[in-house]
């Protein structure tokens, strides 16, 4: 009896694939409210698949407190890196002693590690993921104008990559407007020849349109535009990831609209992520293979 029951552990522990062990290596992923987030349902079976001896922990943390975290994290010897997500994107800018060029032009970062100099290096990559995926689905950007609702962390960042993507124009709306002013004033810095516009959310006449705001993560918010002013031909963007498919997708494509879903950004720069934690790094489409997504 003792060896059946000693063989069915085995068995368990081998379907368990990646364990936690004491060697396993630490990447926090920090943000508030956390049930929105997917990364862990795709690092991790990523990192089991591949023999990879990390987890992605997710970490709930509100804004007063996040300064010491993200400090103390780095503290542990078993920490490899911290993914970053909203609502501390722009004040990591301010926490960490390096960052890269991109997160500067984008007045946040959503990634950070400690240097070998024991220095806090931050970096950006919601842009490159949003614009690769994009790219992937036909859509050439240079000359194109995009329409970007919502000025945070990410939506900075996916406005200073169109703009290294050669868009001609970018328009910017935020409910704070000064949020808006602040990213044209930054993009205009680094992109003097992409036209740039502020203050107004109607998608007309737009090629692009984004929604990089929060509007979508709870079930009562209004759609971020007015839909019926949608072009069928213009494409939508999302990166809200509550629901494959939101309620602004859904009428977006309801017009006859092209969308990108929100986690395509997410599968679209993990592979960069990796490279930046010093990971194994993997395909987009691998990383779809072997994900466990649910909504």
């Amino acid at each position: 009896m003792m060896r059946t029951q000693g063989k069915e552990l085995d068995e368990r522990l081998d379907k368990a694939g990646n364990m936690i062990r004491g060697s396993t290596s630490l990447i926090a992923h920090i943000g508030f409210p956390t049930h929105t987030f997917k990364s862990p349902m795709i690092y991790n079976p990523y990192f089991e698949q591949s023999g990879i001896d990390a987890i992605v922990v997710p970490m709930g943390c509100q804004a007063p407190h996040y300064a010491p975290l993200l400090r103390s994290l780095f503290q542990l010897t078993n920490i490899c890196g911290a993914l970053i997500t909203m609502p501390h994107k722009i004040s990591t800018l301010d926490l960490v002693d390096v960052a890269s060029p991109t997160a500067r032009i984008a007045g946040a970062c959503n990634a950070v590690r400690l240097r070998d100099d024991g220095r806090l290096m931050g970096d950006m990559f919601d842009g490159e993921g949003f614009v690769r995926g994009v790219r992937g689905k036909g859509l050439s950007l240079p000359g194109k104008r995009a329409l970007v609702i919502g000025c945070g962390g990410v939506g900075s960042a996916i406005a200073a990559s169109l703009a290294a993507a050669e868009v001609s124009m970018i328009g910017l709306f935020d409910m704070q407007a000064t949020a808006a002013e602040a990213l044209s004033g930054r993009l205009h810095r680094h992109y003097p020849l992409v036209a740039l516009t502020t203050g107004s959310n109607d998608p007309a006449g737009y090629d692009l349109v984004v929604n990089a705001s929060p509007l979508g993560m709870l079930d009562d918010d209004p759609l971020p535009l007015d839909v019926a002013r949608l072009d069928p031909a213009t494409f939508v963007g999302e990166v809200v990831m509550k629901n494959e498919l939101t309620p602004f997708l859904q009428a977006a494509m309801a017009r006859g609209c092209p969308v990108q879903v929100g986690s395509d950004m997410l599968f679209e720069q993990i592979p960069a992520y990796l490279e930046f934690f010093g990971l194994p790094t993997t395909t987009p489409d691998n990383l779809r293979a072997v994900a466990q997504l649910t909504y």
